[in-house]
């Protein structure tokens, strides 16, 4: 690991992203005592601000998105005594001057962090080169989306590379920060309960659900040039398919775990040609009621027609030995039926029931990992409820249920960027993702998308508040499978 950063450049500092979760989880490491004792955070915008102008905006910010609880006089105002502020438009060169006079000495370590439009990713760098904030004393991290194909991805990988080498370019994805995420690896490598049947031997089938009850809620500039499959699937969705598929690395680092994720999503099978239709289901949200609101269709919210998917399911498989037969299922949808992100492993049924002649009916064992909104780890097992069994056994599934919330009452939930800024001032690489992972993704998400423009797949309709296409039932059904709902 890296030495600490002494200073922190924020770059879209007055955005709707930063109000909601970056100021407020600055704030959470700095109220822990977790910051470096001494470290400043310059905030850079376009917004006119001066430093007292930036810190009163901050204050409203922690006003209106910190939970009551978290709420301190004094730590909101030592924290604010961190804040700095430099107007500046990323898109010319001559003001970076004036923000490195701002910054001043950063001998002790800079740590930046790029929220901007994509397309000021390549402006921003050459301003950060020409005013000498890219030396080896700082690393970069930088918020999705990086590109917007395969192509794209390189180039903005091959400007921010001229600058930042891989081990100083740390590429967010904010799910990897979340708690629940992380837990991932320490379910399959910290039990050896589960590691001996991680595998076609003993999983039927896997899948993962990001789905959402909100429409474009002010994104629809953005979202109509990116849809469903580019903004959830191509970074959150194959990143907890790569922790769940992923082999054992051989110690807990940076370099140890993306090496094994990326050999997942190299092994990755090609879903193209005629297999797109069969493989894939796209659906666009139409009129309906989400938690008993009437909602309108994505063409009305957008205010044009349009051919871009809301919704997206796909079976998948990972072409190696641990692997070979069991598909991947993944959806994600905005105005579907509840807010849900998770992950089902369905693991294989019992070779041979010995209840099968008393009555009794055995169902697979499951095991749910749950993101969000609640986090918790459930396993679903076979119990014989209480009885004679004059008339036969009765078995019932039950849940063994790890509660996070529960468990771990005491400890404060935290914000995921909150884990992923400490990482950044800190140096630590392992929560985030290197260049190979994100071009390997893009490969597997372009060839769907081609396969999608040659057949003349169009998306099919949904009413909001249900669970998408009926043709995304259809998509497991053939194979005897049941979303989990």
């Amino acid at each position: 690991m890296s030495q600490p950063a002494g200073k922190l450049l924020l770059f879209g500092a007055t955005g709707d992203l930063s109000q909601r979760m970056l100021l407020p989880s600055l704030y959470g490491l700095h109220a822990d005592g977790l910051l470096p004792e001494g470290l400043t955070i310059t905030g850079t915008a376009r917004s006119d601000h001066d430093d007292a102008g930036f810190r009163e905006f901050a204050r409203e910010a922690l006003d209106h998105f910190l939970p009551a609880d978290r709420k301190d006089d004094s730590a909101v105002g030592g924290f604010l005594d961190r804040l700095f502020y430099q107007p500046l438009d990323a898109s010319k060169t001559d003001g970076f001057a004036a923000l490195a006079e701002k910054l001043g000495d950063i001998s002790n370590g800079l740590a930046i962090f790029l929220s901007t439009a994509p397309s000021l990713f390549g402006p921003t760098i050459k301003g950060l080169e020409s005013a000498g904030l890219t030396g080896d004393n700082v690393r970069i991290g930088l918020e999705k989306p990086l590109g917007f194909d395969l192509a794209s991805s390189k180039v903005v990988n091959d400007i921010v590379a001229e600058a930042f080498p891989e081990d100083r370019t740390f590429r967010i994805d904010h799910y990897l920060g979340k708690e629940t995420v992380q837990n991932i690896l320490a379910l399959r490598f910290g039990n050896s309960l589960f590691e001996p049947v991680w595998n076609a031997q003993g999983i039927d089938h896997v899948q993962i659900t990001v789905s959402e009850t909100v429409g474009l809620e002010g994104r629809a500039g953005y979202y109509d040039d990116v849809g469903a499959l580019r903004d959830m699937v191509q970074n959150h969705m194959l990143q907890l398919l790569a922790l769940i598929a992923m082999e054992p690395p051989a110690r807990f680092n940076g370099t140890a775990i993306r090496d094994e994720k990326v050999k997942v999503l190299r092994s990755l099978r090609p879903i193209q040609g005629a297999d797109v239709p069969n493989l894939t289901v796209t659906g666009q949200y139409g009129g309906g009621a989400v938690k008993g609101e009437i909602v309108r269709s994505y063409d009305t919210d957008l205010e044009k027609s349009s051919d871009t998917e809301t919704f997206v399911a796909i079976k998948a498989h990972v072409d190696n030995w641990r692997w070979h037969g069991v598909p991947f299922y993944l959806r994600t949808g905005k105005r579907l039926a509840e807010r849900r992100s998770e992950i089902v492993i369905q693991f294989k049924p019992v070779p041979h029931s010995i209840f099968a002649d008393r009555g009794g009916t055995l169902q697979p064992n499951t095991l749910v990992i749950r993101l969000q909104p609640e986090e918790y780890i459930q396993l679903r097992v076979m119990a014989k409820q209480p009885g004679l069994d004059r008339e036969g056994i009765r078995l019932k599934e039950v849940p063994l249920n790890l509660s996070l919330e529960h468990e771990f009452a005491g400890t404060r939930r935290r914000i995921a960027y909150e884990r992923l800024f400490l990482d950044l001032i800190e140096g630590d690489p392992t929560l985030f993702v290197r260049r190979d992972e994100v071009e390997a993704q893009w490969q597997w998400i372009d060839a769907i998308r081609e396969g999608w423009k040659a057949s003349g797949m169009k998306p099919k309709p949904y009413a909001s508040g249900g669970w998408g296409p009926s043709a995304a039932i259809a998509l497991t059904e053939r194979d005897g499978v049941t979303w989990n709902e």
